[in-house]
């Protein structure tokens, strides 16, 4: 039962991520969005390795990259990277509270602003504001209902 509640959650879940990721928001509240794709995708590397690993990681990214209308590759990479440092570290992770876990998204999601600087850099694309640096914060505030409610979803009703 389970194997089947994850062939329709996944699929869906991770199109919801890419929807909140287009949702217009006011400029002053952009610096806050979080990074919504690789928060589920991180769920799901958690959760479900046998079913989302590096080469989903990175088609992942692919398709976000073409929705966002972002530099082909980037957010490939920058998701590949995620889910590669997630693989490595799954085993304690899945052990730790939601609040420690909240604070290694929080680092993961830093760990992808790094990245996305290092890209723009190697690109020689102008710097990026220091507002841009808030992003992992609201991330790691949301792991914890997002996880509750992926797990909720994924495993169903518990007595």
């Amino acid at each position: 039962m389970s194997r089947q509640r994850i062939g329709w959650i996944l699929p869906v879940s991770l199109l919801a991520a890419l929807l909140l990721g287009l949702v217009p928001l006011p400029e002053a509240l952009l610096p806050l969005r979080p990074y919504w794709l690789a928060l589920v995708l991180a769920y799901w590397l958690i959760e479900a390795p046998d079913r989302v690993g590096l080469g989903f990681a990175f088609v992942a990214g692919i398709v976000a990259d073409l929705m966002f209308g972002a530099l082909l590759g980037e957010q490939a990479l920058r998701l590949t990277i995620m889910a590669f440092i997630l693989q490595r570290f799954r085993a304690r992770l899945r052990f730790f509270p939601l609040s420690q876990q909240a604070l290694l998204i929080g680092g993961l999601l830093l760990n992808d602003r790094i990245v996305t600087m290092l890209v723009h850099m190697a690109l020689g694309v102008p710097r990026l504001p220091w507002s841009y640096w808030w992003a992992p914060l609201p991330g790691m505030l949301l792991w914890p209902p997002l996880f509750v409610l992926l797990d909720t979803l994924r495993l169903g009703k518990r007595d």
